[in-house]
């Protein structure tokens, strides 16, 4: 291993950077809510006051964000409908991702507040982050970096198709 620290191409990170520096009331959630343009704002899903979107800047593979449609920062400020409507939404997404992708497992969690590592603040959301054994490769460890090896709009394709199979055979 050589003292001279090694480069990674990774263009889509100057996005992410640059996105990061935004004006006040900005929210991608909101935007991607209402853009009318699921596919290209990578939105999967819609149901009583919930959304899911794919991740843009996902951890893994299939790495979803669960959101309240409403524009709001705190558990406590949602109602109970609106509690009911993101957990049963994240229970539902899971069910999305094994059938899609049949993860080990899945890291889920919220990060309320910039302190905690909230990227959005004012707009509550949970991470679903699908594991799987081994998923772990020197590539984090040694080259601080994480290897996801599908594309996003590729990954928006076979979710997309596992929820409306879902939704057909609900009768939705």
């Amino acid at each position: 291993m050589s003292d001279k620290p090694e480069r990674l191409w990774a263009p889509w990170r100057h996005e992410y950077i640059r996105s990061s520096v935004k004006t006040p009331g900005e929210c991608f959630l909101c935007a991607a809510d209402s853009a009318g343009k699921d596919r290209e704002c990578l939105v999967l899903h819609r149901q009583n006051g919930s959304l899911s979107m794919m991740n843009l800047y996902p951890y893994n593979n299939g790495h979803l964000l669960i959101a309240p449609q409403r524009h709001v920062g705190e558990l406590d400020d949602l109602s109970l409908d609106e509690l009911t409507s993101l957990f049963t939404h994240v229970r539902r997404a899971t069910g999305w991702l094994k059938k899609a992708y049949n993860p080990d497992g899945f890291n889920i969690g919220i990060n309320v507040g910039r302190v905690a590592g909230a990227g959005v603040p004012d707009h509550l959301h949970v991470h679903i982050v699908p594991r799987w054994n081994g998923d772990v490769n020197f590539m984090p460890v040694i080259g601080f970096t994480k290897v996801v090896s599908e594309g996003l709009q590729s990954s928006w394709d076979i979710l997309h198709r596992v929820i409306t199979e879902e939704l057909e055979g609900d009768g939705v």
